[in-house]
Formats: structure tokens, C-alpha cells, sequence
């Protein structure tokens, strides 16, 4: 990808030339801060973290020079690997041009529709963009979502995306993810597993829907938005978060979060993503009840 890219390195099943000599891989380009995942353990706990990919369609994201993608090919009964970098997508079309199971789309992904591009059920790898990790794993999350996505990001941003209330890197990414889908940290990944290594450590992380999401799909926005806002007034107690970013006076404001049970004194940072469902639907009824009706109908 043109973006912050830690696509997949050189790895298993690399076609051969005329001269039986392994064709010339892109070299990694400053310009786009790439890094090439090569450490084979790192690739197979990807991998593994999908579950059994017999019969399923991957997508993946940022496939680089196709480490990562070899081992999807070899497993999943279709392989579709979104990439920007003109260079990577000349060198992973000839890569796989005898593998008719296998698509290489030229698209930043953020401009892709993700569900319709796999045409059915789904599972997603995602060797992240540092710099716009946040709006591509929430690209991901609109309907309908894969079934599981594992993601490759910044140690730092896994470690926000799993983290509890009250723990100090909780904030509006855990909040908003953890609303929808169980989040777990599959492994740290060191800088060495990359060439060249970036100056930070990486993690994997496995991204699940959940059964039962705690916030409505027609009140995702709003609860997204309330979350976002919220955070930035963290260190402000409950009833200071709702009239400031609902707009209501100090009794309004106060009667909306006894309401929900919860303690005006309250922080952001220590409600849990149920607890934010609660206030997000006292303050927009119409559009909680006008979902769960139509949920009950189908």
C-alpha cells in the first residue's frame, strides 16, 4: 500500500523464472513507510489466529510482496488481497496468475466496499497502516462484517484496543470496538520480524463480532460520536460530559444519568461500553427503539 505498510515479505511458494532464479521482490520504499513482515512464526500465528479457512474467502489488506498471502492461497478456497502500491500489485498478479482462486485488487482500501468485494461470508488479515489504523479497522466494522479479522498494528493500538475500563489506555477506541466485537491480543510482534524494522513494536490482534452487540447498528453514529466526545472531556464527572456534549442543563443532564443507574461523579474512563449504550439511548430514544423494532420484526 502508498500508506504506512506492513505487508508480507518474501515467502513460501515463490515462482521461479526461465533460469530457475526467484524473480526480483519490490524493494520496500521509504517514501510509503513499508516494512515486509518475513518472520515465518509471525505469519503463522496470522494464520492460525483466522481459524480454519477450509472453504472460506480471505480478504486481506496490504498483502505487500505476498508472504502472508501464500499461506492464505494454500488454505482458503479464494484469496482476495487489496493493495495500493502499483509496483506490489504488478508483482503479486504474476505471482499468483496461475492461482485462479486468487484476486489482486489495485484500491485503497478505505475506499473499498469490503463485504461486496468478497460476495458472501468472510474473514479479513490486515497488515495495518500505522497512520490510519483507526479508520480501517472501523471500515471493517460496518455491515456486514467479517466473521473474525486479525489484524498486524502498532503494539501501542493493540494494547487500546483490548484494554478494560479504568485501565490507563482505555479511552474511545476501546469503547467503540469493544461495543461490537471481542477484541483479543494474540501475540507481540518485535521489530526485528520486518525488513526493515520499524522503530516500534507490533502486535496481533483477533477482532470477533459479538452475538449480541451492546449498542443498536442504528445507533452506531450516535454512540460512536458520544464516545469520541466524551473522551475529550475525560477527566470530567458524568454529569459535566452529558450537558456539555447533549447540550441539556445541569438537571436534564443529571436526570438522563440517574436514569441509567449510573454515578454523575463518574468518569469517562470508567464506564464500560454497556454503561455508554445506556446513556446513548436515553439521550436518542426514537432511534434505539425505532432498531430494536425493526430487529423484532425480521
Amino acid at each position: 500500500m502508498s500508506r504506512r505498510q506492513f505487508g508480507g515479505g518474501h515467502g513460501v511458494g515463490t515462482p521461479r523464472g526461465a533460469t530457475g532464479a526467484a524473480p526480483r521482490l519490490p524493494a520496500p520504499r521509504k517514501r510509503f513507510g513499508q516494512h515486509f513482515l518475513h518472520d515465518s512464526r509471525i505469519l503463522d500465528s496470522i494464520v492460525t489466529g483466522l481459524g480454519d479457512l477450509t472453504g472460506r474467502t480471505v480478504v486481506e489488506i496490504g498483502p505487500g510482496r505476498g508472504a502472508l498471502t501464500d499461506r492464505l492461497v494454500a488454505r482458503a478456497a479464494r484469496v482476495v488481497a487489496i493493495e495500493l502500491d502499483r509496483d506490489l500489485v504488478q508483482h503479486l498478479r504474476s505471482r499468483y496468475a496461475d492461482r485462479p482462486h486468487v484476486e489482486i485488487v489495485e484500491a485503497d482500501v478505505l475506499s473499498t466496499d469490503l463485504a461486496a468485494l468478497a460476495a458472501g461470508p468472510f474473514v479479513l488479515a490486515g497488515n495495518v497502516p500505522y497512520y490510519i489504523t483507526t479508520p480501517i479497522i472501523f471500515h471493517a466494522l460496518q455491515l456486514p462484517r467479517p466473521d473474525v479479522a486479525v489484524y498486524l498494528v502498532q503494539k501501542e493500538v493493540a494494547d487500546r484496543m483490548a484494554a478494560p475500563p479504568g485501565d490507563k489506555t482505555y479511552g474511545a477506541l476501546s469503547v467503540n470496538l469493544q461495543a461490537v466485537v471481542d477484541v483479543e491480543f494474540l501475540r507481540k510482534v518485535p521489530p526485528g520480524s520486518f525488513n526493515p524494522p520499524p522503530a516500534v513494536d507490533s502486535a496481533i490482534v483477533r477482532v470477533t463480532p459479538k452475538p449480541s452487540a451492546v449498542v443498536e447498528p442504528a445507533l452506531e453514529d450516535r454512540f460512536r460520536s458520544f464516545v469520541l466526545a466524551a473522551f475529550g472531556l475525560r477527566r470530567k464527572q458524568l454529569v459535566r460530559v452529558v450537558r456539555t456534549v447533549a447540550s441539556l442543563d445541569a438537571e436534564r443532564a443529571s436526570a438522563v444519568v440517574r436514569s441509567c443507574g449510573l454515578d454523575p461523579a463518574a468518569r469517562p474512563e470508567t464506564l464500560s461500553p454497556a454503561e455508554f449504550a445506556l446513556l446513548v439511548r436515553a439521550l436518542y430514544p426514537a432511534a434505539g427503539a425505532a432498531d430494536r423494532a425493526a430487529e423484532s420484526v425480521r
